[in-house]
This record gives structure tokens, sequence and C-alpha cells, in this order.
């Protein structure tokens, strides 16, 4: 079914080192008014002492999250993808390495999930793991940073962003046979690209117009242009609601959503190592990331869940006590 992507050209870990602050993010602080722990409660005990999760419409509730958790530092980093429902329960363990999991994103139907990963001395490659089976797939390893996979609405193309050609552009793979094409080709930094519902457009972060200061733009299939969505400073990591209206994004430090049609923002949360939010399926509730206190030398997290029209909140936490990051909500 999967094509690989193989392409050597010159890679300089500089390169990467570049565009770090606007293609991995990590760790939000937000409030938290209710904690729990799946290791000791069942899916209806959770539901019962959970009114959100009990609140929540059924492509919520039912839906998985996707997320990394990270322990130790430098050469003993290990990374661990996991997959969780919105309650609490039933965590699933999906891969681990020594080394760096990235930026995991679900295929509309739920049933693939694709993500980066970097060993030590290695480059990032995508993978995609198919549920049914229960298999990764290496997808890109082209010699480069190949990083924010998006799957589009039907599940037969891939974009993502890579410097295999020296800088980071976006780019599109047919996953039959893994014929890819180049969608952008300036010299400034264009990253995390993000499919539209309805496939005709996407969103990506690029810094054109001011190096390092990145904005949010919306690419057309039909025309092959881009125009900016306006926002206020530094925005970055889009992400569009499934009925297009909302935009889940990076506002400066501060893990954001917009409706679109008024530009009306809500902050969620302060972010320590810019993660942004991202959006249920219903786009009621938003996911993020957030820092627990130090623990011998070692800081944890959690999961918040946010009620985007109810103003509240709860915290899931790590399985293991490690910082939590890039999370994503699918089907």
């Amino acid at each position: 079914m999967f094509k690989i992507f193989v392409s050597k050209s010159f890679f300089d870990i500089r390169t990467l080192s570049s565009i770090t602050a606007i293609t991995v993010f990590s760790l939000l602080a937000g409030c938290q008014t209710l904690t729990t722990s799946n290791m000791t409660q069942t899916p209806a005990d959770m539901r019962a002492s959970n009114p959100l999760t009990a609140r929540m419409p059924a492509i919520d509730r039912q839906g998985r999250i996707a997320y990394v958790e990270e322990q130790g530092f430098g050469a003993a980093k290990i990374s661990t993808l996991y997959s969780i429902r919105p309650d609490g329960s039933d965590r699933q363990l999906i891969d681990q390495l020594n080394g760096y999991i990235y930026a995991p994103a679900w295929s509309a139907d739920g049933q693939m999930l694709a993500y980066s990963k970097q060993a030590p001395r290695q480059h990032p490659k995508i993978y995609i793991y198919e549920r049914k089976s229960n298999a990764q797939h290496l997808i890109v390893d082209a010699e480069g940073s190949n990083l924010s996979a998006s799957f589009s609405p039907d599940g037969q193309k891939l974009l993502y962003s890579s410097t295999v050609g020296g800088n980071a552009d976006i780019y599109e793979m047919r996953l039959s046979d893994g014929n890819t094409k180049q969608l952008t080709t300036l010299p400034s930094t264009e990253v995390q690209p993000s499919y539209a519902s309805d496939g005709q457009s996407f969103v990506y972060t690029s810094d054109k117009v001011r190096a390092g200061r990145p904005s949010i733009y919306r690419y057309n299939f039909a025309t092959g242009h881009a125009s900016i969505i306006p926002t206020a400073g530094y925005a970055a990591s889009p992400q569009l609601s499934l009925d297009g209206q909302r935009l889940a994004y990076l506002n400066g430090r501060k893990a954001a959503v917009m409706t679109l049609a008024t530009g009306q923002v809500i902050n969620l949360a302060e972010t320590g190592l810019d993660e942004p939010a991202r959006l249920s399926p219903s786009a009621q509730y938003a996911v993020y990331p957030t820092k627990l206190p130090q623990v011998s030398g070692q800081n944890g997290g959690s999961l918040v869940i946010h009620s985007l029209s109810g103003n509240t909140s709860y915290a899931i936490s790590s399985k293991t006590g490690g910082v939590v990051r890039s999370p994503i909500w699918g089907r």
C-alpha cells in the first residue's frame, strides 16, 4: 500500500536547528479543574465522575488522543507514543525509541497515524501506524528533516515539510505509489502543513515576510497561491476544525483558537516551550499538554482537555511521569 520516498542530498544539521523554533513545539501551562487517573477507574466510572466527558458529543468521546511522553535528556532521551480515550481510559502504546518522536497526526477515519521519529545521529523520518494491523510503515526517508505530516481527507495523500532540498519546504505525497511533488519553493521557511477537511486547501506556517517571525497562510490547490490568515504577531502550528470555522494555533506563547469568520481569539494557556492546542473532532473542545513541577530533576506533565464553550477543563496525568507533548485528537 505504501511507498517510501528516499532522496539523497546534502543535509546540514544547522538547517534543522534554524527551523526548530517553529517545527517542534512543546509544553503548555494551563489551569486544571479535575485530575483523573486511568489506572484506578473504569471508563464508566470516569464518565460518571467527570461531567465534562459525559457531555461530550459521541464523535469526541469515542475518539482517541495520540500524544508523546518523553523521559531523560540528551543521548538518554526516551520517547513513547501513546493513544488514549478522552476520559483517560484505555491507554495504548504505539511506538517507543531512544530518541525523539514528533507531531503525530490522525487520518480522517482515525485508522492511521502519521508521525516523525528520530534516532540518535539520524534525520527525522516519517512513519505511518495502522491501527487494524498494529504495524508501522516507513514512508518518508528523504535525507533531511521530515516533519509535520498531515493526511488528506480521503487518506490517499500526505502533506509534510522537509529540508531535502536544503530549505524547509512543503511536499505532497501520493501514498499509493510514493509520487511526490514540492508545493512551496520560497527561500524562506515553510513548515507545519495541515489539510482542510474539504481537501481544497491547507494551512501552514511561513516566515517569508520576516525571518524568525512566522505567520499562518492558507494554500489553495486550485490556484497554487497562498494568502495570509490575519493574526497578531507571532503565529504558528495551525490546525483547522473539521467544519472549517475554527483555527487552533500558537499565538505567541499561548495556545489559541480563532473563529475565522469573526477573528475572535480564545487564548487557552500560556506556554513554556511553545506547544499549541488541538481541536476535538466536534471543535467544541481542545487538548493541550501542561507541565508539572520537577521531581528528581525530571519535568512531568499531563494532558489538559478544555471546553471552549464552558470554560472548564480537566487533566489526564502522564503514564510514566514524563514530559507530555504533541497531543492530537482523532475519531
